[in-house]
């Protein structure tokens, strides 16, 4: 019978879905063999498991005695280096060492020798037990039935099905299915259409960092138990999705950042920002524009001017602690350049620039078209490749800019101004040589310039 997606509540992992945990808990125990004699020049970081310059042969030996049997030695064949010899599989293993505060022979570091030993051993015997087993975890994953997707599903879905009397009990007469599914089909457009009207549905790809879970925990992509002593996967740092780092490969890009992760405003992600708080645009952007357009239009130099750095800083902290609710109106920042300088430093504080790394070769490949129009039709396809969020931002920001420059005899900002002003805060140009960069500004100005002016035509 089909999982209903709703009863979430009531799920729990088979108990198949163990065998992972159960390998873990029959894999080999560290047993080191300690040295009987004074070692000169013995390392300070490592014990009485290290045996000096021997061979690979004598190393061997000394582990025969046991499965998880351990010693460090220094390399014959590079003196300086040390190798980890470990028993496994009836074989000795031989693992270059490195220190460098902590252990590692691979990605993970370690506090201790033990504990790399003893990870490295349940990695070894789950990874040679279930090699098949692991190979399949991500074919059948429980993650589109039960898993994070459901569990992040707009509740509003439960009220779109037809119920009452649209749904009575047992099965419904064949010749009402295709009216119900109408009804169901006609239900879900109107409300998508509604939605749509207010927030946008940004895709969004998860930020995965590696992680150290306490105690046992199951990845929550397929559903299996995620082994080792530490590192055992990924976590994603904007909505909290555990999962194996294979899995993490094949995980959607579904994120729905949660609050609780996603702690500031500026220097955030852009898509993760208006994802977290729900909103079309960052809350920076509309409320500062806002702010600006109800006081500002006519300021002289806007943009061009220098708000003081510190009260800048202020509203920038203010952002960042109070969210939607940061007071920047006029009775606590009478300069409106502080708001325009905040606005400004929202955009060079992006990770990722409004304008991406990704698109900006396109941009800037636009702006050396000399013939007017087929620089917009080029524009007008590099605008295609921004992220949803970073577009409607430029949108919005450009709109702004565009009413900005009506007000020129009095603000004295044209486009060109403020094309001067923005292409560098908006573009930054990715890992080019200084001599590249410096070049690329004029075409930076040139490229915000043709987008406030033909504002109403790009978007």
């Amino acid at each position: 019978m089909a999982l209903n997606v709703f009863d979430h509540d009531e799920y729990r992992p088979p108990v198949w879905k163990s065998y992972l945990y159960q390998l873990q808990q029959e894999a080999p125990h560290p047993r080191r063999v300690t040295c009987t004699c004074e070692v000169d020049n013995r390392p300070k970081y490592y014990g009485r498991e290290y045996h000096g310059m021997i061979s690979r042969e004598e190393a061997d030996q000394l582990l025969s005695q046991a499965e998880g049997s351990y010693l460090i030695r220094e390399s014959q064949r590079q003196p300086g280096t040390y190798t980890l010899a470990l028993r496994f599989g009836i074989q000795t293993k031989n693992f270059r060492l490195y220190h460098d505060g902590k252990h590692f022979v691979g990605e993970k570091r370690f506090e201790s020798i033990h504990d790399l030993v003893t990870d490295g051993l349940i990695t070894l015997y789950i990874e040679t037990k279930a090699a098949e087993y692991i190979a399949k975890m991500t074919i059948n994953p429980i993650y589109e039935h039960v898993g994070y997707t459901t569990l992040n599903q707009e509740p509003t879905l439960k009220k779109h099905v037809p119920c009452g009397r649209e749904a009575p009990d047992g099965p419904a007469p064949i010749k009402d299915d295709h009216n119900a599914e109408e009804r169901l089909t006609s239900l879900v457009r109107r409300a998508t259409l509604k939605e749509s009207d207010m927030v946008p549905k940004y895709e969004k790809v998860h930020n995965f960092k590696v992680h150290t879970f306490r105690g046992p925990h199951w990845c929550e992509y397929c559903a299996n138990f995620m082994w080792g002593l530490i590192a055992q996967g990924v976590k994603c740092a904007d909505c909290g999705l555990n999962v194996h780092k294979q899995c993490s490969k094949v995980v959607p890009n579904d994120c729905q950042p949660d609050l609780r992760h996603v702690k500031k405003v500026y220097s955030c992600d852009l898509t993760t920002l208006v994802k977290a708080h729900n909103t079309k645009r960052p809350m920076v952007v509309d409320m500062c524009i806002q702010e600006i357009e109800a006081r500002g239009l006519q300021s002289e130099g806007l943009y061009r001017i220098s708000g003081f750095s510190e009260l800048v800083e202020d509203v920038k902290l203010a952002f960042d602690r109070d969210g939607e609710k940061a007071d920047i109106s006029s009775s606590t920042y009478e300069d409106i350049n502080i708001i325009t300088g905040a606005l400004k430093l929202y955009f060079r504080e992006l990770p990722i620039p409004l304008i991406t790394y990704d698109a900006y070769p396109h941009f800037i490949e636009s702006a050396k078209i000399s013939d007017a129009e087929k620089r917009l039709e080029s524009l007008h396809e590099a605008l295609k490749l921004l992220p949803p969020a970073h577009c409607e931002s430029l949108r919005y920001l450009m709109a702004h800019l565009k009413r900005v420059t009506q007000f020129e005899k009095e603000n004295l900002m044209s486009s060109e101004n403020l094309g001067i002003v923005f292409g560098p805060t908006l573009m930054r140009a990715p890992e080019l040589d200084a001599m590249t960069a410096l070049n690329d500004i004029r075409y930076q100005r040139l490229v915000v310039e043709t987008l406030i002016t033909n504002e109403d035509v790009l978007f």
